[in-house]
């Protein structure tokens, strides 16, 4: 199921929308500000509807944190052209002003939606996952991975350029192993990592001693 993360500090905007999009079929998470929203980011969702003005960050700072490739929708009282070439040319891939007509929201959100299947994949070496499939494949070859692989894997991929830290990985992967912890996800880095070696993976996911693990070459 499609996952949109909610980031609205009006309580009755921010339920409007909640019952708009989980009447439409979408699973929804909700963040009231920066601090809780941050860590639902990490999860990376499939679309995120970001208000501009958070009463602890902006918009736009909340937005550096935001991985590669998630769309993000800036949803903002404010309607001057600058303002929303400003957030377009800062990554949003759309910008609908409240107060929004529904139709108008769940069009632009089909849209961003519809773009992303057609152009999110992630490619590491020899590695690529198709979000549009959910697939990950070796040279070509599918890779049968269980769903916490396939987030851990995703969340490495999406961040290839730094070490993702072990609470960022038990975020990730929390929605599909509940009960989570340090220790089980020792387990399933284990058999990720004996299932990509053995499919012929040329890199090799590295352990950072203290921090966390990154994708590497070998």
């Amino acid at each position: 199921m499609t996952r949109i993360l909610i980031i609205e500090d009006d309580k009755d905007i921010n339920k409007i929308m909640f019952g708009l999009l989980t009447k439409n079929g979408y699973e929804v998470e909700r963040a009231y500000n920066g601090k809780e929203a941050l860590p639902m980011i990490k999860t990376i969702p499939d679309l995120i509807l970001m208000d501009l003005m958070l009463p602890d960050t902006t918009g736009e700072e909340l937005l550096k944190s935001v991985p590669n490739g998630t769309p993000v929708i800036a949803v903002s009282a404010r309607s001057a052209v600058d303002d929303k070439v400003g957030l377009l040319s800062a990554g949003c891939v759309d910008y609908i002003t409240k107060p929004f007509d529904n139709k108008e929201l769940l069009a632009r959100i089909e849209v961003a939606l519809k773009f992303k299947k057609k152009t999110q994949s992630f490619t590491f070496a020899n590695l690529t996952m198709d979000e549009s499939t959910h697939g990950v494949t070796i040279d070509g070859k599918p890779v049968k991975l269980t769903p916490t692989e396939y987030a851990i894997i995703k969340i490495l991929l999406v961040n290839s350029d730094r070490v993702i830290s072990k609470s960022e990985l038990l975020e990730a992967a929390a929605k599909f192993t509940p009960d989570l912890v340090e220790e089980s996800l020792k387990v399933h880095m284990s058999n990720l990592r004996r299932k990509l070696k053995q499919a012929g993976f040329t890199a090799e996911i590295e352990a950072v001693w203290g921090i966390g693990f990154r994708l590497t070459v070998s």
